[in-house]
C-alpha cells in the first residue's frame, strides 16, 4: 500500500504573454478599439474587462492540468460543466499487476495528523481494502468487478481542461473556506500556479 499527497501539474507549454494578447485582441473587437493595442496594453485592458464583469472575453483561452487526487475529489470536480475530463479508469486499470506493482495507492487525508486515531483507523481500513481487492483478483474477479470495494480515498489521475472564465468560477467556489477540505487543498495548488502565471486574470480572487 502506498499513501501519497495530492498534486497538480500544469500541462500546457505556457506562454502568458501570448494568452494575454489573444484575449485583448478578442475583447477589443467588441469596442472596435483594436487601434489601441500596444505592446504593454493587454494587462490593463484585461483587468478592466474583468472588473466590469465582461468575462466572456477570457473564454477564448484554455488551460489544462493533470491532477492527482482521490476519487472523492474528482466526483466534485467533474460537476463543473464547462470543461473536458479524461480520468484513470478503475474498470480497465488492474492494480494487482504490471506497472501498478500489485499494490493500491491512496491519497492521504489532509484533515488528520499522523498520530490521530481517525487517521490510524483510516490507514488500517485502506490496508484491509487493498488486501481484499488483491484477493478478489486472485479469485478471478475482473478489475471492473473488484473495483466495487474501492473507496473514495483511492488515488486517481485526471486531465482537466477549462477556459479561463471557468477556472475563475472553479477557484472562487473551491478555494472558499466552505469547500470540502480535500477539494480546497487541490484548488489552492491550482490557484497558486494560475495567479503566478496570469495575475491580471486571477489575482482578484482571494481565497
Amino acid at each position: 500500500m502506498k499513501i501519497i499527497e495530492p498534486s497538480v501539474e500544469l500541462v500546457d507549454d505556457f506562454d502568458a504573454i501570448a494568452i494575454m494578447k489573444k484575449i485583448e485582441r478578442a475583447g477589443r473587437v467588441c469596442y472596435k478599439s483594436e487601434g489601441n493595442i500596444k505592446d504593454d496594453s493587454a494587462e490593463k485592458f484585461i483587468r478592466g474587462i474583468i472588473k466590469r464583469g465582461h468575462e466572456s472575453v477570457i473564454e477564448h483561452a484554455t488551460i489544462s492540468f493533470k491532477i492527482i487526487c482521490d476519487r472523492g475529489v474528482t466526483h466534485e470536480l467533474v460537476r463543473h460543466r464547462l470543461a473536458s475530463y479524461s480520468q484513470e479508469s478503475t474498470r480497465y486499470c488492474d492494480y494487482s499487476a504490471g506497472k501498478f506493482g500489485g499494490e493500491l495507492t491512496f491519497i492521504k487525508p489532509c484533515f488528520w495528523r499522523d498520530d490521530d486515531e481517525n487517521f490510524l483507523l483510516w490507514k488500517e481500513t485502506m490496508a484491509r481494502l487493498e488486501e481484499i481487492y488483491l484477493t478478489m483478483r486472485k479469485n478471478n474477479a475482473r478489475p471492473e468487478e473488484a473495483r466495487s470495494i474501492l473507496p473514495n480515498s483511492l488515488k486517481t489521475e485526471i486531465f482537466v481542461t477549462m477556459n479561463l472564465r471557468e477556472w475563475r468560477h472553479f477557484l472562487k467556489l473551491r478555494t472558499a473556506k466552505a469547500a470540502h477540505p480535500q477539494m480546497r487543498e487541490v484548488a489552492l495548488k491550482i490557484y497558486k500556479i494560475l495567479v503566478e502565471k496570469l495575475p491580471a486574470i486571477f489575482d482578484d480572487i482571494q481565497p
